[in-house]
């Protein structure tokens, strides 16, 4: 077995950008929904004792293999310390050697902005310029960055319930024009992405209007969500997953599901559908729901595009294991 390429946070930080992670995960959408990538569900390990989980996301696409392995721990976040962490190994899918181990967590961070923007692209209005962003962690900052890439924004309004985070992610963004709103009036946008992590429905169903498009990103774990679960049965709504095995698991409609609410034929269909055509997206007036619990196929597809670009400017140090 050769050396393998290490890439640290710092030489993440060097190589990524939105616009790289958007077509990389672009690709792996398509991809799948041609049946040239493979993808089992992700694996969860709950540790409630913790106060936390660790997930397991294996996947192979455009000649790679790999796994992801990444935490969440919500209660670090009042220990000062970052509540999701991930680490990515490569491998050459042809011989099964390992290729690369890197740090996953500014990747998770960026290919979830990403998968939000080509939901985005394919689902919401083509004019839209308003952006609604309740929560603003770490996942707003690159849905921010990413769907600017797809989008003209003339307004960027924002919620969260700790003031002290909303000026801190204005001074991060000085050149978008930002409207500190309710959280009502944060979700009369054209676009929406939720990114927080309760347990209990806080956007009512009745503040979404015609037309709008909703990245519900929060959900990620069983027994989560974000929505009024009257919106996902409402007439003239779509809820569009990432993965069907995972969405009832572990996405937005898992508690519907579970409740009742919601039947598991009334998922309109999976996103890779869509963006390869074989589903129609919008349609006008339509309040469309992209329900995403984050895809193995995105990690990997990225960390691709990573490590060639790595190779190529010789970033990242040789770890040497025989």
């Amino acid at each position: 077995m050769g050396s393998i390429l290490a890439l640290n946070e710092q030489d993440i930080e060097q190589l990524i950008t939105p616009e790289e992670v958007l077509a990389a995960v672009e690709e792996a959408f398509k991809r799948y929904g041609r049946g040239e990538a493979r993808m089992p569900a992700k694996i969860y390990l709950d540790l409630p004792e913790h106060g936390g989980d660790f997930r397991a996301m294996p996947a192979y696409i455009s000649g790679y293999a790999g796994i992801k392995w990444v935490n969440v721990h919500p209660g670090n976040l009042a220990k000062g310390i970052r509540t999701v962490m991930a680490t990515i190994v490569l491998n050459n899918s042809q011989t099964g050697e390992p290729i690369a181990c890197m740090d996953g967590t500014i990747i998770t961070n960026y290919r979830t902005g990403a998968a939000a923007a080509v939901a985005s692209k394919y689902l919401a209005r083509g004019d839209s310029k308003i952006l609604g962003l309740v929560g603003l962690g770490e996942q707003a900052k690159t849905q921010l960055l990413c769907i600017s890439q797809v989008f003209e924004l003339d307004q960027v309004k924002i919620y969260d319930v700790n003031p002290e985070v909303i000026e801190g992610f204005v001074s991060e963004f000085p050149g978008y024009r930002f409207t500190r709103c309710s959280l009502e009036e944060a979700v009369a946008a054209d676009i929406v992405s939720t990114t927080t992590p309760v347990r209990e429905p806080i956007i009512k169903k009745e503040w979404i209007k015609p037309g709008t498009h909703i990245n519900a990103m929060g959900a990620d774990a069983a027994g989560k969500e974000e929505l009024d679960p009257g919106l996902l049965v409402q007439d003239g709504v779509k809820v569009i997953v990432d993965d069907l095995e995972q969405a009832f698991h572990s996405g937005e409609v898992n508690v519907p599901v579970r409740d009742g609410v919601l039947k598991r034929d009334s998922i309109y269909g999976i996103l890779s559908d869509v963006v390869i055509g074989k589903l129609r997206g919008r349609e006008t007036g339509d309040i469309t729901i992209f329900d995403s619990t984050g895809l193995a196929i995105q990690d990997i597809s990225t960390a691709r595009v990573l490590y060639e670009k790595a190779l190529e400017r010789k970033i990242g140090s040789d770890l040497n294991w025989g």
